[in-house]
């Protein structure tokens, strides 16, 4: 889904709470040196409070950190009967409700998000791991599969968005936005339709279409990767408060979700073809 927490929202909300946006005020404040003799100037010693990419991949760091020790629970408590059926546990989807609310939270108070992130991180990733679970129990590999190209997608676009192959214009922001949001839509007209009815056929089954569709959201989960490297440079240059790494962390945690449940859903496809 687009990142409703990595947006210029955030950042003017962040922004009118803290006056430290790129102003020298409270966050950067001159110290006198002491040491030096009387007779000479003090030399000002500068301290910035503001973010930096560096502390938003320290923060990512521990996000993932927090997440896999709660996938490693979600994937013990998810067993397989003797006939080969999942007993997915019911309570690891308690985790997604909590990870959504974290979201939003963040969204309307991104103030909060060093608080947030790690909650989100520990209830989404019991999800992962009971959901990695069950796909690993009938295709055996494929976690490690997923998980390895979804490593490989992320190092891809972190490379094409460094070297400027991949450069975000405010038409592409609008394109990449706009075919997300259209995929949300979509998700959730196909909910309701396997409430009442059977399952949209391309978007779980293994047919040619289904694996096309499949291919075009991870390439889409791609796009918004390199929509969330560009907010984050954006708004570490831009002298954005240092509680806006935990936004960005979290933010980013929620693309690379969404981009190993998508690559997680395509290998499954081409597994049953």
């Amino acid at each position: 889904m687009p990142n409703p927490i990595l947006s210029d929202k955030s950042l003017k909300q962040l922004e009118e709470r803290e006056p430290g946006w790129a102003a020298p005020d409270g966050t950067i404040r001159p110290k006198v040196d002491d040491t030096v003799s009387p007779w000479e100037p003090p030399t000002p010693i500068v301290t910035t409070n503001t973010m930096t990419i560096g502390g938003t991949a320290s923060a990512t760091a521990v996000l993932f950190v927090l997440l896999l020790i709660s996938a490693v629970v979600g994937w013990n408590a998810t067993t397989a009967a003797p006939d080969g059926q999942i007993r997915f546990p019911a309570w690891s989807l308690i985790g997604v409700l909590i990870g959504f609310g974290c979201v939003f939270a963040c969204y309307a108070k991104p103030h909060l998000a060093k608080f947030l992130a790690p909650v989100y991180a520990l209830a989404q990733g019991v999800f992962l791991g009971a959901i990695s679970k069950a796909y690993e129990t009938q295709w055996n590999g494929i976690v490690v599969q997923a998980a390895g190209a979804t490593v490989a997608v992320f190092g891809v676009m972190l490379f094409l968005y460094g070297t400027r192959i991949i450069k975000v214009t405010n038409r592409m922001r609008r394109i990449v936005i706009g075919a997300t949001l259209g995929l949300m839509v979509f998700y959730l007209v196909s909910i309701v339709i396997q409430l009442f009815t059977h399952s949209v056929p391309f978007f779980d089954k293994p047919t040619g279409f289904g694996i096309l569709f499949s291919v075009a959201v991870v390439a889409l989960a791609a796009f918004n990767l390199a929509l969330d490297f560009d907010i984050i440079e954006r708004a570490s240059k831009g002298g954005a408060p240092k509680q806006m790494e935990w936004v960005c962390a979290l933010g980013l945690m929620v693309t690379i979700v969404w981009l190993y449940l998508e690559i997680l859903r395509l290998l499954s496809k081409l597994q049953q073809r």
